[in-house]
């Protein structure tokens, strides 16, 4: 590898700011705000919106969004049917 063209690639602490969980890692980013760590050492503190610890796909929290009413504007254009079972 080339010296000098490479970013810093460092220990970071990313906390997830829906739970509060918090996982040490290293990446490129860069912050003002630090945190300690359970090994004593201060790292840069990265908040983020979702990591697997909220993420739906992750807690198994599945649910739909429907926004834009699209669910009820298909029943008001095609009607509500009942789902066929057992068929097969």
């Amino acid at each position: 590898m080339k010296a000098g063209i490479h970013p810093d690639y460092h220990p970071v602490v990313f906390e997830d700011s829906g739970t509060g969980k918090r996982f040490l890692t290293r990446s490129t980013v860069t912050s003002e705000r630090t945190v300690e760590w359970s090994d004593g050492q201060r790292y840069p503190l990265i908040v983020v919106d979702v990591t697997a610890d909220s993420h739906p796909f992750w807690t198994g929290a599945h649910r739909v969004l429907d926004t834009q009413g699209r669910v009820e504007k298909f029943e008001r254009k095609y009607g509500r049917r009942a789902r066929r079972g057992g068929e097969g």
